[in-house]
């Protein structure tokens, strides 16, 4: 009997606001420097809370989030700091410590 897999979706883990905040915090500290990690929570974090409720919300299309929230997307820092602001979420300073 051959095992079956699916594709895995952070989205699906989503279920609450601390959820999403904890997830996105985590994504923002390991992110490698480019901006893939929080570009790819942010994405997961709007699948989940609802990409459509999201386009009205930051005025942007939900093909154009869909595009600059991929793995392929570059979004601009507005763009970015809008979907952050129409998640709920919020982004702080603290020092590095190195």
């Amino acid at each position: 009997m051959a095992e079956k897999f699916s594709r895995w979706d952070a989205a699906d883990d989503l279920k609450t606001d601390e959820d999403m905040s904890l997830y996105f915090e985590a994504c923002f500290e390991e992110d490698p420097g480019d901006g893939s990690l929080i570009r790819a929570a942010l994405g997961d974090i709007a699948r989940a809370r609802g990409m459509t409720q999201l386009a009205h919300a930051t005025g942007l299309t939900r093909e154009g989030l869909y595009k600059a929230l991929s793995a392929e997307g570059n979004p601009e820092f507005t763009t970015v700091m809008k979907v952050i602001k129409a998640l709920g979420l919020k982004l702080h300073v603290d020092l590095a410590h190195v």
